[in-house]
């Protein structure tokens, strides 16, 4: 992506929970970065030839033995570089600097006490609230650096080195509970790298564009359309670039959303004239599932159908060189599949790493580098509709993971109304996009209730609503009570089969958002 969008920045991450939420940073500024390992190989950082380099924070201590240090490449590409956390720590450490255990931990709410402005601390800062998370702290400092801010247990909680352009906080600025942290984020971006916000809408698409026309040329590329977000900006941006060579397959699982699978149809095969197969294939995905109750399990089944289903329809295809999916960045560092491997495996992707090696054909991921509100933004720019650009996040799996437990045809029809209920509520109200994501959760049990002057015995399902601005924290969203008894009488009058209606007040953490 070096043509249009010449400046970048270098994320490596030490292991800490907010990696990502630094790259979403630097991108909402406009500008291009990428998160690798801390070790990622020397050859593939001076390839990538960053305009600034982030150190991550982390949970290892720079004492330890084996603990992950700074390459050696870093200070050779003679860059600006900024060290979070951990990441100031290592930067201190290797520069000869000195680093001790706290006495005491801080981790949350801080005030630092801005001591010598500079490009990174405006001047009309004095006392900004941070969030700390660390355990030790730099107490010496290495050679031509000086203090710039301070804590009462971090005497050195932001230091510099104005000639090298070496910068270094204890805190997260990253994260939303530190004042004025994208601000910061930005000046290290546009004071200190001196980059320019070229990372748009347009000028994504228009190199995306160029990249795929090279990549497949005039060869026939096959995609998976499912209806979710990912996968109709991927499609709609293939389509921008090679016309009547894309060739969309549309599984219809039995697991979408109320009439979801006419509106895909509406939507790519009529209004913008792609060429879609629709496959109709709800009973063989419920006889892959029958009396599978595990989550994980439940997902790989669906993986593997979905699959199946995919190569019986791609083999009407004899012509079809590529295959494009609607891969995402985080997908790709969930599942490790891009990174060291250190990463935990947080859920399967049956769209990272599914491509059974005997179908033989090229993956082309026009999306692989971004994030979801990327995503969102580029199909927004690219025509597609607002109603399903702007969309709540669904599962890979749709309802398959949203049904505790084994996964009935009855069981998805009353999840299905029901889910449509909430949703149109939520619209009613004006609460859609108030909240994040919104959804009904199937339940395995029953309750007594009373339905005209009789006793009945029928199923549960609870309501989830979360406010969240990254979804790695989430907090239940305090919906009107209106809201709520209108879509729990709606649910139990208009759906046979619902006796009651529950509202999950859970947080992340310690909950997820999903169920499963």
């Amino acid at each position: 992506m070096s043509k249009v969008l010449q400046h970048k920045i270098l994320i490596l991450d030490f292991g800490s929970q907010y990696s990502q939420l630094i790259a979403r940073r630097v991108r909402e500024a406009g500008v291009y970065c990428e998160l690798q390992a801390y070790d990622w190989l020397d050859e593939k950082i001076r390839a990538f030839s960053p305009d600034g380099i982030i150190l991550s924070g982390g949970p290892e201590s720079v004492h330890l033995e084996n603990t992950p240090k700074i390459a050696k490449v870093i200070f050779d590409l003679k860059c600006p570089i900024l060290g979070i956390c951990y990441g100031m720590q290592a930067l201190a450490h290797q520069l000869g600097g000195k680093v001790e255990p706290s006495g005491k931990r801080e981790y949350g709410h801080a005030k630092i006490t801005v001591t010598t402005t500079n490009k990174l601390f405006h001047e009309d800062f004095s006392i900004l609230d941070v969030w700390m998370s660390h355990g030790d702290k730099v107490v010496e400092l290495p050679k031509g650096f000086k203090v710039i801010a301070s804590t009462s247990n971090a005497p050195i909680a932001a230091m510099m080195d104005e000639t090298r352009q070496y910068y270094g906080l204890q805190f997260h600025p990253e994260v939303t509970h530190t004042s004025e942290g994208q601000t910061l984020i930005e000046r290290f971006l546009f004071e200190i790298c001196q980059v320019k916000p070229t990372w748009t809408p347009i000028n994504i698409i228009e190199q995306l564009v160029e990249e795929i026309k090279t990549q497949v040329g005039d060869e026939k590329v096959l995609l998976g359309l499912s209806g979710g977000v990912d996968s109709a900006v991927a499609a709609a941006l293939v389509h921008r670039a090679i016309g009547k060579q894309l060739y969309c397959v549309f599984v219809d699982n039995g697991l979408l959303r109320l009439n979801e699978p006419e509106q895909v149809m509406t939507t790519f095969a009529e209004h913008m004239g792609m060429n879609v197969t629709k496959a109709d294939a709800a009973t063989v995905f419920y006889e892959a599932l029958q009396g599978i109750c595990d989550p994980e399990l439940k997902r790989k089944a669906i993986g593997k159908t979905f699959i199946e289903i995919f190569e019986k329809e791609a083999a009407k295809f004899t012509q079809v060189k590529w295959l494009a999916q609607g891969t995402i960045y985080p997908d790709v560092i969930e599942s490790a599949g891009a990174q060291s491997g250190k990463a935990h495996v947080i859920k399967s992707h049956h769209n990272v790493g599914g491509l059974p090696d005997h179908m033989q054909l090229a993956l082309c991921e026009p999306l692989r580098m971004l994030f979801k509100d990327e995503v969102r933004k580029i199909g927004l720019a690219l025509g597609l509709p607002e109603k399903l650009v702007m969309r709540h996040p669904f599962p890979g799996p749709g309802l398959g993971v949203r049904i505790l437990g084994e996964v009935k045809p009855d069981h998805v029809n009353i999840l299905r109304q029901a889910d449509a209920i909430f949703i149109e509520t939520l619209h009613e109200f004006d609460y859609y996009h108030k909240v994040n994501q919104a959804f009904v959760v199937f339940l395995p049990v029953k309750a007594v209730g009373v339905m005209g002057d009789a006793r009945c015995y029928e199923y549960v399902v609870a309501l989830r609503a979360v406010e969240t601005t990254d979804f790695m924290t989430a907090r239940w969203a305090q919906l009107p009570y209106d809201l709520l008894a209108q879509a729990s009488n709606r649910i139990i009058n208009e759906i046979p089969g619902i006796a009651r209606v529950t509202y999950d007040i859970s947080s992340k953490p310690p909950a997820t958002i999903e169920w499963e």
